[in-house]
């Protein structure tokens, strides 16, 4: 199993719509909205690493007010 963290940065004042909107995709564990550089934190679980950088390209990315998005891929 892999394990991956995203950090989301979000249109000004949508953080709790997508934080609510990316807690409904297939493979994310949790997810909370945060202060700092980034506006929501995703916990993602998959089979494999190309299954969790899949999720976010196809199901995170496209969700309505989010920009930029970094992924940590977990190595233990």
């Amino acid at each position: 199993m892999s394990h991956a963290f995203v950090m989301i940065d979000v249109a000004t004042g949508m953080s709790e719509a997508v934080c609510e909107s990316v807690r409904e995709v297939d493979g994310v564990v949790e997810a909370h909205v945060v202060a700092g550089d980034f506006d929501v934190v995703v916990e993602l679980e998959g089979e494999r690493p190309h299954d969790l950088l899949s999720t976010v390209t196809s199901a995170v990315r496209p969700l309505e007010d989010v920009g930029t998005t970094r992924t940590y891929v977990c190595l233990d």
